[in-house]
């Protein structure tokens, strides 16, 4: 499966679209992490922790949105676009959305 930001893909044409896909993940904060992170704000700096877990975050709502491409027969995701918000206190959302197109080769 292809996945791009872009909005096309070079040496192809969109042959049909599909539909929105999406994919996410709501993700809590880890109590040892909060500390931590309490600790790091007092000196500044990257909080690692948090680095990390949104980089998980990011690469399963991208699988997710992957598979929902798949489900549709799709040969790729153009227009890849990714929010995050807040749902609880100590939680965050992490949305994948794009358009889930078939191909043709130019």
């Amino acid at each position: 499966m292809l996945f791009t930001t872009t909005d096309s893909l070079p040496g192809y044409q969109i042959q049909a679209v599909l539909g929105v896909v999406t994919g996410n993940v709501v993700q809590s904060k880890h109590v040892g992490r909060d500390i931590m992170a309490g600790l790091k704000g007092i000196v500044g700096g990257e909080l690692k922790g948090y680095t990390q877990m949104m980089s998980e975050a990011r690469d399963k709502a991208i699988q997710r949105l992957v598979e929902e491409a798949t489900q549709l027969g799709a040969d790729a995701v153009v227009g890849i676009r990714f929010s995050t918000s807040s749902i609880l206190a100590g939680s965050s959302e992490l949305l994948a959305y794009g358009t889930a197109v078939k191909l043709q080769r130019a």
